[in-house]
């Protein structure tokens, strides 16, 4: 089941469970459509990955499998991608 990770890795945005601005790559590394397109050219700079939209979760399974309250945040990555 997917973290739903709270916020932009990158610039530190909350990225609430129901937004469809949130992209992820396989590894559930989670950006803003902001960071993802403009910053970060749709490639995960942690693994190289493809970065795509999150899923929303219904909120009936939200209230049952509830989003990740853990923050990742690394400012670096606006100097860095993954090559």
């Amino acid at each position: 089941m997917l973290e739903l990770r709270p916020n932009c890795e990158c610039c530190n945005r909350a990225l609430p469970p129901e937004t469809r601005e949130a992209l992820i790559c396989s590894f559930e590394c989670t950006f803003c459509a902001d960071c993802a397109g403009d910053v970060l050219g749709g490639i995960c700079p942690n693994c190289s990955g493809e970065l795509v939209r999150r899923p929303v979760r219904p909120l009936t399974a939200l209230a049952r499998n509830p989003a990740s309250t853990v923050q990742v945040f690394n400012p670096e990555c606006r100097s860095r991608r993954a090559g």
